[in-house]
């Protein structure tokens, strides 16, 4: 896990963000290694920090960092986490 990709350009940097559109009138803010999380009531907030935090215990324990894994190999972490799609279609 170099810092170059197979066709010899850098690689880039991979960032977890994560937006609670809800709101109790109090701003937050929580940055980590490779996430950014904003706004949302304490409870979600509080939900989001969590999930990241999983995200990436499961990828240590897979000896990679987010920028490493296919976009497949984060969904399944993901779903694993608790985590579920939005299908905008449905919408």
């Amino acid at each position: 896990m170099g810092d170059t990709k197979k066709d010899g350009k850098p690689k880039g940097k991979a960032l977890l963000l994560g937006v609670g559109l809800d709101s109790d009138g109090h701003k937050r803010l929580t940055t980590g290694k490779n996430f950014a999380l904003v706004g949302g009531t304490a409870e979600t907030h509080e939900a989001m920090a969590e999930k990241a935090i999983k995200i990436n215990e499961k990828l240590a324990r897979r000896g990679k960092e987010l920028e490493d894994v296919s976009k497949e190999e984060f969904h399944d972490i993901a779903r694993e986490v608790g985590l579920t799609r939005n299908d905008p279609a449905q919408n």
